[in-house]
């Protein structure tokens, strides 16, 4: 006489459970991870685009003969031309392109740490 097993293959209940409580702690671990990462990034390209500005407001200085402490308020246009595009801020800040000599500035300095 022949008995009949029958083997189901397959995940009980138990282990799908098991399997989706680790996707779980690896998820907590992994997103702080990348928000931390990206405003990271954020903060290293704001910071590029202010040695760009600085460096385009001193191009700019040299060319039109501003002297150290001369304004460039109402000449941010004219500075960006020294630039291929105007920066924009990757958090969402705003630039200030400061006297000549002085570091441009970013809105998000003081919160965010965006300072050249």
């Amino acid at each position: 006489m022949k008995i009949k097993t029958h083997r189901h293959s397959g995940f009980t209940l138990v282990e799908i459970m098991i399997v989706v409580a680790i996707i779980g702690l690896l998820a907590t671990i992994a997103i702080p991870n990348f928000v931390k990462a990206r405003i990271t990034a954020q903060k290293n390209a704001c910071i590029q685009n202010l040695k760009q500005v600085d460096s385009a407001k001193e191009q700019w200085a040299l060319e039109n003969k501003k002297t150290e402490g001369a304004s460039t308020a109402g000449s941010e246009t004219a500075v960006d031309a020294f630039l291929k595009a105007p920066p924009v801020c990757p958090g969402g800040g705003t630039y200030t392109y400061n006297a000549v000599g002085t570091n441009p500035s970013c809105s998000l300095s003081a919160s965010n740490g965006h300072t050249l």
